[in-house]
C-alpha cells in the first residue's frame, strides 16, 4: 500500500452531532500545514448581501489549553535551594 504524503492538506467531515441551534460547528476535521497537525472547523453562514460562506476555525492539536498557558496562573519559579538544604540552624529553634 502506498503511503500518501498529507502535508499541506486537510479535510472535513459533515458533523453527525448538529442539532439545529447549537452553536457546534457543520463540519470539523483536520488541518496539516508543514508537518504541524490542526483541528478545523467550519461553519456554514449567509453574508448581508446573501452570499453563502464558510467560516472557519484552526486549532494546534499539541497545544495546551488556555488556562494551562495564562502568566497569571503559573506559578513563580523556586528559588535555589543551597548545598545542605539551607536548614542547618533548624535545630536551635526547637524550644525543647
Amino acid at each position: 500500500m502506498t503511503d500518501f504524503d498529507n502535508t499541506n492538506r486537510g479535510v472535513l467531515f459533515k458533523n453527525d452531532r448538529k442539532q439545529d441551534g447549537d452553536k457546534k460547528p457543520e463540519y470539523t476535521g483536520s488541518l496539516n500545514v508543514d508537518g504541524v497537525e490542526f483541528f478545523l472547523d467550519a461553519w456554514l453562514k449567509t453574508s448581508k448581501t446573501g452570499s453563502k460562506f464558510m467560516s472557519v476555525s484552526v486549532k494546534r492539536k499539541d497545544k495546551q489549553p488556555e488556562a494551562a498557558q495564562s502568566p497569571e496562573r503559573t506559578r513563580p519559579a523556586a528559588k535555589p535551594v543551597p548545598a545542605g538544604g539551607g536548614f542547618d540552624d533548624f535545630d536551635s529553634d526547637v524550644p525543647f
